[in-house]
């Protein structure tokens, strides 16, 4: 029997993320706004070193700058908008923007775990991979190289932005789509269609 606990666990995953466009280098504290109104928020920061002439310093800094990640900012639009430092939600359209629960899980894990983690140019072709094993088993992402260090390139495609984690290429497999069965001219069922670019049942 499912307790109210896991029914209020599931009812809450089932509210979809938005994406927040902030007043530059208010991400946190806009943050603390959002949550102390009661809603979810989720803001990735990675560290950064900065250098000057006589001193050095570690930075915590957003992943995605400007960009705050709110869950069910649709459903309670004012209390999102008035926060201070608000500039908008992205919309497509008339419509609020939501981003995929596995894409805001999967830089989570990213933040959280013993990774290197950095801002990347966003990526719109490469070899997809899915690691296999470690602390990020599963998930997936674009496997680039850097020197001699391998990254994972993370996109949250609404935002058409990404972030980088190193990572062993032997934890990763390429991503292989199903080839699609498609029937050939004498009605029987081709398994190597998709393969020779035939999408088509003539």
């Amino acid at each position: 029997m499912a307790t109210l606990q896991s029914i209020e666990t599931r009812a809450q995953k089932s509210v979809p993320w938005c994406a927040v466009y902030t007043r530059h280098q208010h991400e946190k504290s806009i943050s603390e706004m959002l949550e102390t109104k009661g809603f979810e928020v989720f803001l990735p920061l990675y560290e950064s070193t900065r250098r000057w002439k006589d001193r050095q310093k570690i930075l915590s800094l957003p992943l995605f700058p400007c960009y705050v990640f709110v869950r069910g900012a649709h459903e309670r639009r004012l209390p999102v908008l008035t926060t201070p430092g608000v500039h908008m939600i992205i919309s497509r359209g008339e419509r609020v923007a939501t981003v995929p629960d596995e894409e805001i899980e999967a830089i989570r894990r990213t933040v959280e775990g013993p990774f290197s983690v950095e801002p990347h140019p966003f990526l719109h072709c490469g070899e997809r991979v899915r690691v296999i094993r470690g602390s990020l088993e599963g998930v997936e992402g674009i496997l680039t190289r850097k020197k001699n260090l391998y990254r994972l390139v993370l996109s949250v495609e609404m935002l058409s932005q990404s972030v980088a984690v190193e990572i062993d290429a032997l934890d990763v497999v390429p991503v292989v789509k199903s080839a699609m069965v498609v029937p050939n001219r004498d009605g029987n069922r081709d398994s190597n269609a998709l393969r020779r670019g035939v999408f088509t049942g003539n």
